[in-house]
This record gives structure tokens, sequence and C-alpha cells, in this order.
């Protein structure tokens, strides 16, 4: 038994002392989970338990770790995946479920109908100016489910509609779910080498000089989507406006506010441009775009593959009353369940009946023509369904003030302790800092969105009962991206502690200076695989700093560059395109709305390479922060 749980030292070439030998078992548990999810098409959570089991298999077989030490560093990943990670995105779901509760979710939608009747504008209002504050209090996939039935209850053609939202899915993914990527990258990166800029608060101000800049192309790319030539040439000032302002919040958030703050800074900003312009501006035309189609409901879209998606996506839009059944606090879509993906919606939206058409091609629900008359929410009630948005900002900026900040990050408030029994060493013979538990209660994201949702429901005048009733369902729909969370956390917890992820990055060091344009790519195949940048971030994390280090490349632009490339993933992942297409009632249409889109991720991911490479010379090196 002691045998079990002796101490362990990492050793990065077990296999006849050869890297490239070690090399080829240290990749097995990575390509098992990415096999498993897009070859075999696999549900998250129990691929990430197989995939667990293999890196449990070659840490002991091949790399003399301890069976109890192996299973110790599983278990302090597991808790790490639970705690502080869904311990944000479980609570952050639950405040944005009780906005459709409440209704309030309804009269937001119709505030940004209200701003302008051009389809092309209210593309940019609604997928990337909203969508990113979605992305900011979820992620994992609520920002596309809801958009997209959003956008057609607009008159958007289903096809047009899941491009735009997924397009619109990817600027803001490095700070989604109030930054858990980040959260998560330095945690993993900062026990990997030596550099005190490894933190939470550095990588996120790195990213923030990184993805302002794709956010300045995005809304563009949607009227281009929208309208082609003609939508970029006579809306391009406010597409320009609308990235501009978001890349400038999300640059002054990261660096100089609060990087879980960034998406919902940079989204509120950029909405209230777009409104400020369009008062004073409107463009030449507005084409009527809309889908032509009966008045009518379309059908619940079928059930698809959207349970395996590697988070939750709960989403949805309950009608005024209350929740529709069947969903987070009224019907939804999450990713972490298998049963159907529904939609439901008021004001034209998507809701249970009738039979979807087709035009130009494309199945096109009944229901999805033009909005001609949207409903008045008095001013008061409007000023409710924006204050969840308001009471997060105001709770996270007390606690990110200087002192408070400072406070709260001593005990009794945060408790640093050695995972128990866990005892490894590095190869340099010193102890991996990694084995130790940050176990910060009361400054965490999440215990900071429980009091949000407390405020919030006092707001929107949500009965105790309902509140908690919406917090339990909310752990319910997303039992299995809970599972599958802790289990991708486990996963890179033993690749990193027992040497594996050390070996890969020995390797891919080899390529010199070239990684630094290989790495971005790295963190893109990442996301696209799982779904997730939070798990890609997890699982080369370290890997981008060990081959950053050896290399003599700035581990921390290389970190970076893997959440910023990875967001480029986002949408051509399955899951991803699983949800889109099961939201516009085209379920196992997927590979049509990927061709939409591949072409576009494709492009913006060379654009990150070749930004990421520049930053790495003295071109840009200055913008990595010393």
């Amino acid at each position: 038994m002691a045998v079990m749980f002796e101490q362990f030292q990492i050793v990065t070439d077990p296999v006849a002392g050869s890297v490239a030998l070690s090399a080829i078992f240290a990749s097995l548990p990575l390509l098992t989970l990415f096999v498993l999810l897009g070859v075999v098409r696999m549900r998250a959570w129990l691929a990430g338990i197989v995939s667990l089991g293999v890196a449990l298999v070659v840490a002991v077989a091949v790399y003399s770790m301890p069976a109890g030490q192996a299973l110790l560093s599983a278990s302090e990943g597991a808790a790490f995946g639970f705690f502080p990670i869904l311990w944000i995105v479980i609570n952050a779901i639950w405040v944005y479920n009780l906005t459709v509760v409440s209704g309030h979710f309804d009269v937001l939608r119709r505030s940004m109908e209200r701003v302008s009747p051009d389809m092309r504008i209210q593309a940019i209002i609604v997928a990337f100016c909203f969508g990113a504050l979605l992305e900011a209090l979820a992620g994992f996939g609520t920002p596309v489910a809801v958009t997209v039935v959003m956008l057609m209850a607009l008159g958007f053609r289903p096809l047009r509609a899941a491009a735009v939202a997924l397009i619109a899915n990817t600027a803001p993914v490095a700070y989604g779910a109030l930054a858990t990527p980040i959260v998560t990258l330095g945690t993993v990166t900062s026990g990997a080498v030596a550099d005190p800029r490894l933190n939470t608060d550095t990588l996120g101000a790195m990213v923030g000089r990184q993805t302002p800049i794709l956010a300045v192309v995005v809304p563009l790319v949607l009227v281009a989507v929208v309208d082609g030539r003609r939508g970029v040439r006579q809306t391009w000032p406010v597409a320009l406006v609308a990235g501009l302002t978001f890349g400038v919040g999300q640059f002054v958030a990261s660096n100089y506010v609060s990087v879980p703050l960034t998406d919902i800074i940079a989204a509120l900003v950029s909405a209230a441009a777009v409104v400020l312009l369009l008062r004073v501006w409107r463009p030449s035309e507005s084409p009527d775009l809309h889908a032509t189609a009966p008045e009518a409901a379309p059908s619940r879209p079928a059930e698809s593959g959207a349970g395996r998606d590697s988070g939750p996506a709960a989403s949805g839009t309950g009608p005024s009353g209350g929740p529709s059944e069947g969903g987070p606090a009224g019907a939804g879509v999450s990713a972490g369940t298998s049963g159907p993906v529904g939609v439901d919606g008021p004001a034209g939206g998507p809701a249970a009946g009738g039979d979807p058409a087709e035009v130009g091609g494309e199945r096109v629900p009944a229901g999805a023509a033009t909005v001609t008359e949207v409903r008045r929410d008095p001013p008061v009630e409007v000023f409710r369904a924006y204050a969840p948005y308001l009471i997060i900002i105001v709770i996270f900026s007390i606690a990110n003030l200087g002192p408070v900040k400072e406070a709260l990050a001593q005990e009794p408030w945060t408790v640093v302790f050695p995972w128990p029994g866990l005892d490894v060493l590095g190869a340099d013979g010193k102890p991996l800092s990694s084995t130790n538990f940050t176990f910060g209660w009361l400054p965490a994201a999440g215990t900071l969105m429980i009091l949000a949702g407390i405020l919030t429901a006092l707001v929107l005048r949500i009965r105790p009962g309902a509140a908690v009733r919406a917090y339990g369902r909310t752990y319910v729909e997303l039992r299995q991206a809970i599972v599958t969370v802790m289990a991708v956390l486990a996963l890179a917890y033993v690749l990193n502690q027992s040497g594996q992820t050390a070996t890969l990055g020995e390797l891919f060091a080899q390529a010199g200076v070239v990684f630094v344009f290989l790495s971005s790519i790295l963190g893109w195949i990442g996301v696209a695989v799982t779904g997730s940048d939070t798990s890609s971030n997890a699982l080369f994390g370290a890997l981008q700093v060990q081959t950053a280090t050896k290399a003599g490349l700035d581990p921390v632009l290389l970190a970076a560059a893997n959440s910023s490339g990875g967001v480029l993933g986002k949408m051509i992942s399955p899951q991803n395109l699983a949800i889109a297409a099961s939201a516009v009632g085209m379920a196992g249409k997927e590979g049509d709305i990927f061709r939409r889109v591949v072409g576009w991720s494709l492009v913006l991911l060379v654009f990150m390479c070749v930004l990421v490479t520049l930053q790495g010379t003295p071109v840009l090196d200055w913008m990595v922060p010393r």
C-alpha cells in the first residue's frame, strides 16, 4: 500500500530514454479522446472517462507513476473541474434561467428588435452584442442556442441564422462564463514552468491583446454572410463601430478592470455604441431579406446529437408569463443531456405545432416570417430585463477593487492547501506547484454569481421557491456536462503530473520558432474536437508553455495563443453544429451548416496565426506583458 503512494518524480523519456518513443505513448490519451469524439462520436462524458482511464494506464505502466499518486492526481483535477470551473458555469446559467422564469428574457429580446428593422444590423445586435453577453454569463453553447432562435424569430432563414450565430460566437469565447477558459489556463500553466506571469490576470491581459483585433473583423463578416458585398458596403459603419468598441472594451476590461467582466463590459459598450450610432445614421437602404413562410409556428426541433456537447448549453426563451417545459427553467438546449433539444419562444419565435416550408432550398420553419410589430414593454420592465447584467458588473467590480481583492485572497476567505497524499516532483526535483489546491470559497466567481442570482431574483420578483427549483433544474440539466468537465480536468492533471505533457512539449520544441505559428492551430484543433475552449486550455495549456520554454519562445504568448486560436474552432465543433442544427429544425443537416462556416473559420485562424507570429517577433513583441 505504501508503494502506491510513494513520492514520484517526473521523467520525460521513460521509454528507452527516447523522447520520440515516449511521445507515442504520451499521445494515446489525447488521440483516444479525439477519436472517440470526432470519429466514433461517443458522448463527451463517456469519452472523457475512457480517455482518463487510458491516461491512468499510461501514467502507471509507462511512466512508472505509483497508482495511488495517479489516482490522487485525477481526483485533484476532478475537484478543480467542479470548483471553481463548474461552480462558475452552473451558477451563471442559473442567473440566466431566472430571467427566463420571470419572462424578462423576452422583454430583453423585444427591446433589441426595436433598435433597427434592418436584418443586417439585427445580426450584429443579436448575434454579436447579445451573444457576447450570453457568452460572458454562461458560455458552453448557450449563445448559439439562444441567438439562433432569436434570429429566426426576426425572419432569418435557418441556414443563415445558424451561420451567423456560429460565426458571432468567436471573439467572446475566450472570456466566456466569466473567463472560465482563462482561469483554467492560468491554473494548468502556472505549475508547468517557472514563470510568475502565468496567472489569470496576465494571461487574460495577453488574450485581450489578440481577440480584440479579431473582434473588429467579425461584425463585417456577419453582414457579409447576411447580405454579401452589398451588406458590407451599406452597413460597414455600424459593423465597424460594433467591432471597434467591442475590441476596445475587451482590451480595457481585460488589462485594467477585471478579466471575468471582460465580455460583459465589451458587449454592453458595443451595444450602446450601435444604438447611439443608429440615432444619427441609417443605411442607405434596408433590403427585405426575410424568409417568406406562412404565419404559423414551426414544429419542435427533432432530437439531435447535441447531447454530445462537452459543455452545458442550457438556453431557452420561455413565454412571458413564465417558463415553458423541457429546458432550463423553460425550454432550451442542454448539450449535456441526451434528450431532444427543444426551443420554445414567444412573439413570432418557435413554438409547438406547424410544419416547415421550403424557401430557396432551405427548410424554413413556418413562423419565421417578418416580425411586423413588436410589443412595447414598460420602461421599468426593460430596466429589470437588463438589471441582472448590471448587478453582475457591480458585484464583480467591487470584488476586484484592490483592497477588497487582497482581503478576499487571505484566510479564511481563501484557503490554499496541499492535496492530501499527492507528492509529485518535477523533472528538476522541485515539488509541482499544481499539487497545491486553492479554495477561494468566497471570492470565487461562482460564489459571486450566487449573490448576483439572489439579487436578480429580488429585482425580477421571483419567489424563493421558483428560484430554488430553477437552481435544482440547472444541476439536473447539466449532469452529464458536469461529468464531462470533471473527467477532462482529471485527464489534464494526470497528463501534466505524470510527465506525459512534458514529453510532448519536448517533442514539439524541436519545431523551434515555427511552433509560434502552430500554437494557435493546436488550440483550434482542441476546441474543434472538444467544443470547449476551457477543455482545450486544460489539455494543451501546459504543453504550450513547456514547448515555449524549451524552444526559447514566450510562454505567455503561446498559452494565450492556445485560447485565442481555439475560439475559431468553436464554430466548426460537432457539438456547436448540433446545437445550431437542432435549434433551426435541421437535425441531421449539420454538414450543410459546416460548409457555410468552415471557410470563415480557416480564414480567421490564419489571421490569428499571423498575428501571434508577429507578436513573437520584434515587430509586435511589445504587445506581450512583461
